[in-house]
């Protein structure tokens, strides 16, 4: 099985949460996570959001932050949020940042590619 760095969770840092999360693509990505998050998205549940190479881009600088989990299982890789790690980190801060994302408009690239 193939391993993908993250921290753990006394690792998180406030600044990387809120440097991976000041990109409107990655807050879409927060957004999609937290109205699915009973169950793991995989990458190809992402594809309006953008290319597969910024994507990939995308959840990397999440996964390293600590927001995100990525399991990789066979040729696919499931992605969720790191919930109880980040309110045992910041108690309250994942409630805010999701109820923002769940509210900001798709990115750029996804409302193109669903008025076609």
């Amino acid at each position: 099985m193939t391993y993908l760095p993250q921290p753990e969770t006394e690792q998180i840092a406030f600044a990387n949460v809120l440097t991976a999360l000041g990109d409107e693509t990655r807050l879409a990505i927060i957004g999609l996570l937290a109205r699915n998050e009973e169950n793991p998205m995989s990458c190809g549940q992402f594809s309006g959001v953008g290319s597969k190479t910024g994507l990939s881009y995308h959840l990397s600088k999440l996964r390293e932050a600590g927001v995100v989990h990525v399991r990789p299982e066979g040729t696919k890789r499931y992605v969720s949020i790191r919930r109880a790690d980040l309110d045992q980190r910041f108690p309250g801060f994942l409630d805010s940042i999701i109820a923002t994302a769940q509210h900001l408009p798709m990115p750029r690239e996804e409302a193109q590619s669903t008025a076609d």
